[in-house]
């Protein structure tokens, strides 16, 4: 303990040469600040993320999700790997909103993916704990922009759960894959019909062993299914194939997929169109949890929600009337 020194704090500078020349300890460190809450971390972050700005965003970034069981960590693993024998640098990051409510992080996937994760050419980063979907999502973005910066030319954004998180990392990628299991109806998977929808490519995952002739049934189910979905804005036509993680088969044919969907949505325009968007809305994101904080953060506002909570238990006041009164207190503080 004596020995103990802290770390000497960094300037934007330090950590922008840093992770430019893809030194992975000064990239953890900067996603580190930008996952944190404190007031001077935050100014920080927003210093770092303009200052790499012009180097990010030549990746392609693809969402992957999938009920618990699908096998997610054995095919991003096996996905990660193959990867890297072509010659990228891949970066794995997760969203987790399961971790709001427990505030820890699925620190387990480094462990799930131990191969991987000693690869020099691969960077696994589980999700922060925040306080709203939305905010973690957003550190996410910026987390993907840093790795980008760092030279990871291919971005796995994994979602742990299946629910809103999908949505929030469909508007974060390029291209969205969905891995399902065969023998199994989308009741029982829980995989919701939105969910289906924005899909670029469905992989009956675990297509080995008594489980090929099922996954085969699966693929022709799933492709039947998806012509009753409306045509996609990016023009390109949802594919469905099989894999297995564990005979690692089929994962070079998600690839080919991908690099398919990006050479005809970068011909037609959708590639950089989406882009755009997306940055647009990331905007709006981020100044509703800015506005959100702001409020919840109020003294009067903790104040004037302590006793309005008695005042509706006893039903003084109602909840909308309630509301009314507490965003009139926060309007009285701007």
């Amino acid at each position: 303990m004596g020995n103990y020194r802290p770390r000497k704090r960094l300037d934007v500078k330090e950590y922008v040469r840093g992770v430019l020349e893809g030194n992975r300890v000064l990239l953890s460190r900067a996603i580190t600040i930008v996952e944190s809450n404190l007031a001077s971390d935050k100014i920080l972050a927003k210093d770092i993320i303009q200052s790499i700005l012009p180097s990010s965003g030549k990746s392609i970034r693809i969402g992957i999700t999938g009920v618990p069981g699908v096998g997610k960590s054995t095919f991003i693993e096996a996905f990660g790997k193959y990867l890297i024998t072509q010659g990228h640098k891949v970066a794995i990051l997760s969203i987790d909103p399961s971790s709001q409510r427990s505030k820890g992080s699925i620190l387990g996937d480094k462990t799930r993916m131990e191969e991987l994760a000693h690869m020099e050419e691969a960077y696994i980063r589980p999700s922060a704990s925040g306080d709203t979907l939305g905010g973690v999502a957003n550190k996410t973005g910026e987390t993907m922009l840093l790795c980008e910066a760092a030279g990871y030319d291919v971005i796995l954004i994994e979602t742990v759960g299946v629910g809103q998180s999908e949505t929030a990392v469909h508007g974060m990628t390029d291209f969205f894959l969905l891995l399902m299991l065969a023998g199994a109806g989308d009741e029982l998977q829980g995989i919701k019909k939105g969910i289906m929808e924005m899909a670029d490519m469905l992989v009956i995952n675990k297509a080995d062993g008594d489980n090929v002739r099922k996954s085969q049934m699966a693929r022709r189910q799933y492709e039947n299914a998806l012509h009753i979905f409306p045509q996609s804005e990016s023009g390109w036509t949802p594919v469905v194939t099989t894999a297995s993680a564990l005979k690692n088969t089929g994962i070079a044919e998600v690839w080919e997929k991908v690099l398919e969907f990006k050479k005809r949505v970068t011909e037609n325009g959708y590639f950089n169109t989406n882009r755009k968007e997306q940055q647009i809305q990331w905007m709006y994101n981020n100044i509703h949890e800015e506005l959100k904080n702001l409020f919840y953060n109020s003294e009067q506002v903790k104040k004037s929600l302590i006793q309005l909570e008695k005042d509706i238990i006893q039903s003084k006041v109602s909840p909308v009337k309630a509301a009314e009164i507490v965003i009139g207190e926060f309007k009285k503080t701007l």
